[in-house]
């Protein structure tokens, strides 16, 4: 398919047979009937890059196949992408054009767009950047009512702010986050929702204390708070935590903390096989963990986190991964049971699917 091409009239019948694979590939593990969340069929993506070709003394937004670096599609919209990032592009590029400090080693340029409508633009380039680019990118950025950073090698430049503050709806309240230029957000915000909405609704009746393990920015832990006594969560990016602790603030979140470690870290602190500077002051024998919820990379979990989470008595995983998902849950099916099982079509028009699973202690 081509890079950002779409076929709304298909979305149902491509969302049907991902969903149908997904029953297949986990009916060994008994799993109830399957929850399905539709994403938006069009202007789904909250973020996008594209590379900037030249030719024939032009400047077009290019994407490429993959390993075909030298074949490139030239894009004048991106029906994926949010509305505010189509009606952006061309004006934006067109600006620079015009202005040899703007244009000249410009060879990226990439968007974070919010559902509250604020847009973050990066201008990457090969060449170092000074005051004429500064000059020259102010007046762009009020343009267009952005916040505006310049990159190079070793060298960012941010004229404002490097984030914006997403405002998500979920279960009827808003809920703001800082989303900062370069670490990871969930890229399709429609689905963001929905998915904060039924790890609340699963977690709802539940008691005790929360450990959240790859909390991210705490984009689930904001929400999750509101279901427990107190919350623990930990991350590995440094911007990360920076980024949850700001965004605690902003939600009037009372009752999280947040480590900066690793699973496998915290896997061993648990043990008490390590000692670790990064949790003094947290007292985790004062914690009566009775969830755990877990939102891993593409590996999934390692064995020593697979046997840590096997201490709850209810797992909440969401998962990038089918297949690293399979290789878990054949671990931890053998003490929990699939309560509930939902996939988030947070990639439409793709194979990728984001699901979300419940697991309880089998009595």
């Amino acid at each position: 398919m081509t890079p950002g091409a779409i076929f709304p009239e298909q979305y149902t019948a491509l969302l049907d047979d991902k969903a149908a694979r997904l029953r297949a590939d986990f009916g060994p593990f008994d799993v109830p009937e399957l929850e399905v969340f539709r994403s938006r069929d069009r202007h789904f993506r909250m973020r996008a890059e594209f590379k900037i070709w030249r030719h024939d003394g032009k400047l077009d937004y290019a994407m490429f196949r993959k390993g075909c670096k030298n074949e490139p599609i030239l894009l004048q919209d991106y029906p994926i992408g949010s509305e505010a990032i189509n009606a952006l592009m061309q004006p934006l590029l067109d600006a620079c054009r015009e202005q040899e400090v703007l244009a000249h080693r410009l060879f990226q340029i990439e968007f974070l767009s919010t559902l509250s409508g604020e847009m973050l633009v990066t201008l990457i380039y090969h060449k170092a950047l000074g005051e004429e680019w500064i000059e020259a990118a102010r007046p762009l950025q009020k343009q267009f009512n952005i916040k505006l950073i310049g990159r190079a090698r070793k060298q960012k430049i941010v004229l404002e702010e490097d984030f914006v503050t997403e405002a998500l709806t979920v279960n009827g309240r808003i809920w703001r986050y800082q989303q900062v230029e370069n670490s990871f957000t969930q890229p399709n915000a429609g689905i963001n929702e929905q998915m904060l909405g039924w790890a609340e609704g699963a977690t709802t009746d539940f008691s005790g204390d929360l450990l959240e393990l790859y909390c991210g920015n705490a984009n689930f832990t904001c929400v999750l708070s509101r279901n427990f006594d107190k919350v623990l969560a930990t991350e590995i990016s440094k911007t990360s935590v920076n980024s949850a602790r700001h965004n605690f603030s902003l939600n009037g979140v009372r009752n999280a903390e947040i480590a900066r470690m690793s699973s496998e870290e915290f896997t061993q602190a648990m043990n008490k096989e390590r000692e670790f500077n990064r949790l003094k002051g947290i007292d985790l024998d004062s914690y009566e963990f009775s969830t755990v919820f877990v939102d891993p990379p593409r590996s999934g979990l390692d064995k020593g986190t697979e046997a840590l989470v096997q201490r709850f008595d209810n797992i909440v995983y969401i998962s990038c991964n089918p297949e690293t998902l399979r290789e878990n849950l054949e671990t931890l099916t053998q003490t929990h049971s699939v309560e509930r099982f939902a996939l988030f079509d947070q990639f439409p028009y793709t194979d990728h699917a984001e699901c979300g699973v419940l697991l309880k202690r089998r009595s």
